[in-house]
């Protein structure tokens, strides 16, 4: 499914910039104040009361445990500043998942479509999460209805007539079919329940 690039409004957004005192950042804070955002640069760390939309970070001075949160866990999209192409520290950026790039030295261009690249990839990937979540969430009813299903087997009926008693105990409470699941589950300790036996 193709989904259109959504053009930011970006006046008044707030960037931080995670590089060492350079002319990179005074390069990237113009470019960013042009577009409308306010920007902050920090280094070597990000502090505690640290809030922004987006993160430009040093890649080629980048160093593990620099952010406050697990790789690929960041609360905003991130940008690396990349100015050395070596690929062990184009992999240490990919591990802790930047969403775009920017080549150093930073020059009077490219700022605004790292934004908008990152930003879409930063949706993209909480879209992919929920998505999976959901997924999980379906599978996990759908096993919760075969235990219960078998235990009802387990009791003398069918296939078929389980299936039954379990439709009509959901209709009957206008409750989902895995809620009705769980409540003969409930009735069954032993092996029907999630986990035994493992």
């Amino acid at each position: 499914m193709k989904r259109g690039l959504r053009i930011l409004d970006l006046a008044g957004a707030r960037a931080a910039i995670l590089h060492r005192p350079h002319s990179t950042v005074a390069a990237l804070t113009r470019q960013l104040t042009a577009i409308g955002l306010m920007t902050e640069a920090y280094w070597p760390e990000l502090p505690p009361d640290f809030g922004a939309d987006f993160l430009f970070f040093d890649v080629d001075m980048g160093f593990d445990g620099q952010f406050p949160w697990g790789d690929g866990a960041s609360p905003m999209p991130l940008i690396g500043l990349i100015g050395s192409e070596a690929p062990g520290r184009i992999e240490w950026s990919l591990a802790r998942g930047a969403h775009a790039q920017l080549l150093k030295p930073v020059g009077d261009s490219g700022v605004y479509s790292a934004l908008l690249i990152a930003r879409a990839g930063y949706d993209a990937q909480h879209r992919m999460a929920a998505e999976i979540d959901q997924l999980r969430d379906r599978l996990a009813g759908r096993e919760t209805v075969v235990r219960a299903v078998m235990a009802l087997v387990a009791q003398g009926l069918s296939d078929d007539e389980a299936f039954a008693r379990l439709r009509r105990l959901a209709t009957d409470r206008q409750e989902s079919f895995e809620a009705a699941a769980e409540r003969v589950l409930a009735k069954f300790p032993g092996p029907y329940r999630k986990g035994a036996g493992q």
